[in-house]
C-alpha cells in the first residue's frame, strides 16, 4: 500500500472523529458480511462512496490537478488514492499463476513436495509453512499467498485431505506477515521505519530472524494442534500413504515439455525480479506490480488466442475490495484519523523505554489491523525522529516497536493485510466458509501469541 497523497491541514475535532465513527462502522459490516448477504467489495465500496461525499462536504479532500514536469493532469480525486501497484502485483500474479499453473509445473512441486513429506500431514504442513515464510521474505506477501495458496490445494488434493485445506490456508496466510518480518526489504512498513532508524540489511536480518524462526515454529505446531493436524502413527499409516505417495506421477499434468521448462525459467525469473526489484535499474522505477503485469502478460502469450478465459478467472471481487478500501483509508488520512492515532501514540512514547515501547507496538498492531500500516508506519516513524533520544539510536525498542506492530498487526483481522484478504480469498474460491468474524476468533489466539512474544523480545532482547 502507498503512502497516500495527503497535506497537513486543520480538521475539526469532531469531523476526525465521524470519520472513526465510520471507519468503525466499515468493519463492523464486514464483520457482518454473511448476515447482511453482500460481498465484501459491495459494502467497502458503498462506505468509499460516502466517505467520498463526506470528505468533499467538509472540504477535506484536495480537487487541485497533479503537476508531473510543468504539466497539469486532472484526475477524479479518488484515482490517486488507490494504490495501483497493488492491484498490479494481484492482478498480475494471479494471471501469472493461473497461466503457469496450465505447464503442469505447480502440480509437478506440489507432488515433489507431497513425496518429500512421505503423506504426513504434519511434514507437508511444515514444508509448506517455511516455504511461506522464506517466499514472503523475498517476494512480497501478496505472490507468496497466491503460489504457496495453489500449491497446497494441489497437495492436499492428491493426499486426499483437502478437508485440513481451510487449517493450512489460515497458517500459511497468517505466516506471510510473520516472514514479512525477516528482511529490511521484505515489507514496505520495514523499509520505511528501518530507513529512517539508519538499520543496515545485515543488522536488521540478525535482529529479526530468531523471533521469525521461533513464531513459525510456533504458529506451524499451534496449527497443527488446533487443526487437528495429525502425523501418520503407526507402520500401517505410514506404509499406506508411501504406497498412495508412490503412485503420484509429477509428470502426469505435463503436456508439453517446452511449456513446462519455460514455466519453470519463467518462474525462477519472477521470483529473482521480484527479490531484487528494489535496486534493479529502471525496474525499481517501474516497481513489483510492473513486474507481475509484465510476467502475467508473457506468460499469456501462450494462450493469446484465448486469453480472455483467464480474465474471466481473475478474481474482481477482490479488486474492487482493495480499490474502494484505498479509497476509504485515503479519505480517513485527510480526516486526520491516522493522525489522531499518532497523537495517541506519541503521548505513550513518553511513558519510557520499556512500559512506553511495549504500549507503542502493541497499540501500532491493533491501528494496523483496521488502516493501512504504510502511512501508519509513516507517521510514527516522523514522530520517532523528532525525539533526539530515539532518532540517534538503531537499536533503540521503540523502532522495532513500530516494526513488529505494523506488520504483526495484520494477522487479527482479514483486512489488516493484502495477503491475509488473498488467504482468505482463496479459501472462499475452494467453497470453504470463513467469515469475517470467523477468521478473527480463529486468528487472535495465533495474533496475540505473536504480538506476546514480539513484546517480549522487543523489551528484553533489543536495546
Amino acid at each position: 500500500m502507498t503512502a497516500l497523497l495527503t497535506q497537513a491541514h486543520d480538521v475539526d475535532f469532531g469531523v476526525t472523529l465521524l470519520f472513526t465513527g465510520l471507519l468503525v462502522a466499515m468493519i463492523l459490516c464486514l464483520a457482518f458480511e454473511e448476515k447482511i448477504h453482500a460481498k465484501k467489495s459491495v459494502i467497502v465500496g458503498l462506505f468509499a462512496v460516502i466517505s467520498l461525499l463526506l470528505g468533499t462536504a467538509f472540504h477535506l479532500l484536495p480537487f487541485e490537478p497533479i503537476v508531473i514536469r510543468d504539466h497539469e493532469i486532472h484526475l477524479p480525486v479518488f484515482i490517486p488514492g488507490i494504490d495501483w501497484n497493488v492491484i498490479a502485483i494481484i492482478l498480475g500474479s494471479s494471471l501469472f499463476v493461473d497461466v503457469t499453473s496450465k505447464s503442469g509445473l505447480f502440480t509437478w512441486i506440489a507432488i515433489k513436495l507431497t513425496k518429500a513429506s512421505h503423506g504426513d500431514p504434519v511434514r507437508l504442513l511444515v514444508l509448506y509453512g517455511f516455504m511461506t515464510v522464506v517466499f514472503s521474505a523475498v517476494l512480497n506477501n501478496v505472490t507468496a499467498m497466491i503460489i504457496v495458496g495453489s500449491l497446497t490445494a494441489v497437495s492436499l488434493e492428491k493426499l486426499g485431505r483437502k478437508d485440513k485445506l481451510l487449517g493450512f490456508l489460515l497458517i500459511e496466510g497468517l505466516l506471510t506477515n510473520v516472514g514479512g518480518l525477516l528482511t529490511l526489504i521484505s515489507s514496505v512498513p520495514n523499509i520505511i521505519v528501518g530507513t529512517k532508524a539508519n538499520i543496515s540489511f545485515l543488522d536488521f536480518f540478525l535482529v529479526a530472524s530468531p523471533y521469525v524462526l521461533v513464531m513459525t515454529i510456533v504458529t506451524i505446531w499451534m496449527g497443527a494442534k488446533f487443526f487437528r493436524i495429525q502425523g501418520l502413527k503407526t507402520g500401517e499409516e505410514r506404509a499406506r500413504a508411501r504406497e498412495l505417495v508412490g503412485a503420484f506421477d509429477e509428470n502426469d499434468g505435463i503436456e508439453s515439455k517446452f511449456f513446462f521448462w519455460f514455466g519453470a525459467v519463467m518462474l525462477l525469473a519472477f521470483v529473482g525480479v521480484i527479490a531484487s526489484a528494489s535496486v534493479l535499474p529502471w525496474i525499481k522505477e517501474l516497481g513489483m506490480g510492473y513486474v507481475a503485469m509484465s510476467f502475467g502478460l508473457i506468460m499469456l502469450l501462450r494462450y493469446k488466442a484465448v486469453a480472455d478465459r483467464f480474465y474471466q478467472a481473475v478474481d474482481w471481487d477482490l479488486l474492487g475490495f482493495f480499490a474502494a478500501l484505498f479509497v476509504v483509508i485515503n479519505v480517513m488520512e485527510h480526516a486526520q484519523v491516522l493522525h489522531l492515532i499518532g497523537d495517541g501514540l506519541a503521548k505513550i512514547i513518553d511513558l519510557g523505554p520499556t512500559t512506553g515501547a511495549g504500549l507503542v507496538l502493541g497499540t501500532a498492531a491493533v491501528a494496523s489491523s483496521v488502516t493501512d500500516n504504510i502511512p501508519l508506519a509513516a507517521m510514527l516513524a516522523q514522530i520517532l525522529g523528532e525525539n533526539e533520544a530515539i532518532a540517534g539510536d538503531p537499536d533503540s525498542p521503540f523502532w522495532w516497536s513500530v516494526i513488529f506492530g505494523a506488520n504483526l498487526g495484520g494477522n487479527l483481522t482479514p483486512i489488516g493485510s493484502a495477503s491475509t484478504l488473498v488467504a482468505v480469498t482463496i479459501i472462499h474460491k475452494h467453497e470453504l466458509s470463513l467469515s469475517f468474524a470467523r477468521f478473527v476468533r480463529t486468528a487472535l489466539p495465533y495474533a496475540v501469541v505473536q504480538l506476546f512474544f514480539a513484546t517480549v523480545y522487543v523489551l528484553l532482547f533489543i536495546g
